[in-house]
């Protein structure tokens, strides 16, 4: 499958059509996110785009204005919707532009449309651009469809600063976590004061297993810091008021996954910070992944 190379500001980013999908990223020979093979499979959605919604929908149902819906169960041991609709599917490259000395971008667009548990139409452009501040990427929905439609979306890089996760620095600027029960499904918005997941002063995260939603961001950001150098993740809190974080404990897969998203896991459910977009309304969102 062909990948899409771009070049700017010292960063060398590789884009791949399945999942609109950041598959290499380099700053000055050093890899920030975890890679994977060309053709291969995508491991841990790593580098994809979660779109229409984020994290989980619990039992993979949901009501949306008085009406059920069921959506397919891709997480069987959990029973959970998980990630999106878009994150293995081929999306089309619309426009390219390489220039290493300076700048470079790929625009991909793809059409969600009506499907069994999402009878929504949407159409999504994805913006990788990379430059001096790092790479921009910049995700926009629009409601094509007769219906509202309910929405939320977030990235999924896994972060690299050196090949032992217990050896990063972490640091989070968030005041609450959101516990979650054995299958992976909102339990408890708690202060993370009380909790083992206070990393508001940064800290290395040892033995710390994270698989959690955070919120109530004093800063939008992420920040890890290794033997390797650091690398952060930015965004606007006030449209991403949430990051799911995961050091990945026992899968086996290298760095930390840091997931900005604009509502938490199960916000089909629960309602919280669920964009509803209306016919024709459009969303935007964006975020930077920088190396320091």
């Amino acid at each position: 499958m062909a990948q899409y190379e771009i070049f700017g500001g010292g960063y060398h980013a590789e884009v791949s059509p399945r999942g609109a999908a950041l598959r290499v990223l380099r700053h000055g020979g050093r890899d920030l996110v975890t890679s994977w093979p060309e053709d291969g499979p995508i491991p841990f959605y790593s580098g994809t785009i979660l779109a229409p919604w984020p994290n989980r929908v619990a039992g993979a149902a949901y009501e949306f204005e008085g009406a059920r819906h069921e959506l397919p169960v891709n997480e069987p041991d959990r029973g959970n919707a998980l990630h999106g609709l878009v994150a293995n599917v081929a999306w089309t490259v619309a426009e390219l532009l390489r220039a290493e000395d300076d700048h470079g971008f790929v625009r991909l667009t793809h059409t969600v449309e009506p499907t069994p548990g999402y009878p929504f139409r949407l159409a999504l452009q994805m913006r990788h651009a990379v430059s001096a501040r790092g790479l921009v990427t910049t995700l926009t929905a629009q409601n094509v469809g007769d219906t509202a439609a309910p929405y939320g979306c977030g990235p999924h890089p896994w972060l690299l600063a050196g090949p032992d996760v217990e050896e990063y620095e972490l640091d989070l600027p968030a005041g609450q976590v959101l516990l979650t029960d054995d299958l992976l499904r909102p339990r408890e918005l708690a202060d993370v004061s009380a909790t083992p997941f206070d990393f508001r002063r940064p800290r290395p995260v040892e033995a710390t297993a994270i698989d959690h939603a955070f919120t109530g961001l004093t800063a939008g950001r992420v920040r890890l810091r290794g033997p390797e150098g650091g690398v952060e993740v930015s965004w606007d809190p006030a449209a991403m008021p949430w990051v799911q974080v995961c050091t990945g404990t026992g899968l086996g897969h290298r760095g930390v996954a840091v997931e900005p998203m604009t509502c938490p896991p199960d916000a089909f459910n629960s309602g919280t910070d669920l964009v509803v977009l209306k016919p024709g309304d459009t969303h935007e969102a964006a975020w930077t992944i920088t190396a320091f």
